[in-house]
């Protein structure tokens, strides 16, 4: 895998009609090799978010995730695709209630696979596994700097979330695991 053809397809991708399918295809290609794809970003050993790319269109991260990492429910407000390429991803989708939201689904994303969610999904993760996970999440948007929402963990609370607030917990899960190295 080269990255930098990997980035330059996803953004050409990005102008197509359907541009989250098409910038899916691209991500699936990839990680349906998933040895070149470790080739290319290496083995994860913390949990991190790699930045491929970021612009107001399109954001892509290499998302690691360390074993039985867990992030409560949240959502983006943009099309997000996700391809596994180490691991694995449990996600549960939520929707929204009057009460607020509610659990309604679940989806496990082995070494292959690939989803693709609007921008309108609430959904929590999970690495169940004993082992580092490794995604490439691609958004349609400057996920970074876009207001989202999370939900508290133990109350279903909606509170204010962030790209800032996000890099925070994966640096806590490092501090969580002893690991020195910056999310």
């Amino acid at each position: 895998m080269e990255i930098d053809r990997f980035i330059a397809d996803c953004i050409a991708a990005n102008e197509e009609t359907d541009a989250q399918a098409a910038v899916n295809d691209v991500l699936a290609r990839a990680v349906s090799a998933p040895a070149a794809v470790l080739a290319a970003l290496g083995d994860p050993d913390k949990a991190g978010l790699n930045v491929l790319l970021r612009s107001p269109t399109l954001t892509i991260l290499a998302a690691t995730w360390t074993p039985q990492m867990n992030l409560m429910p949240h959502d983006h407000r943009m099309w997000a695709n996700i391809g596994i390429y180490t691991g694995r991803e449990d996600n549960i989708f939520w929707k929204r209630t009057p009460e607020g939201i509610k659990a309604f689904g679940a989806d496990a994303l082995f070494v292959k696979d690939t989803v693709m969610l609007r921008e309108d999904v609430v959904h929590s993760v999970t690495n169940p596994l004993q082992r580092f996970t490794g995604g490439i999440h691609i958004y349609g948007g400057d996920f970074f700097d876009t207001r989202r929402s999370q939900w508290n963990p133990e109350t279903l609370e909606e509170e204010p979330s962030d790209g800032d607030k996000i890099r925070d917990i994966f640096r806590r899960e490092n501090d969580r695991l002893g690991l020195d190295k910056e999310a």
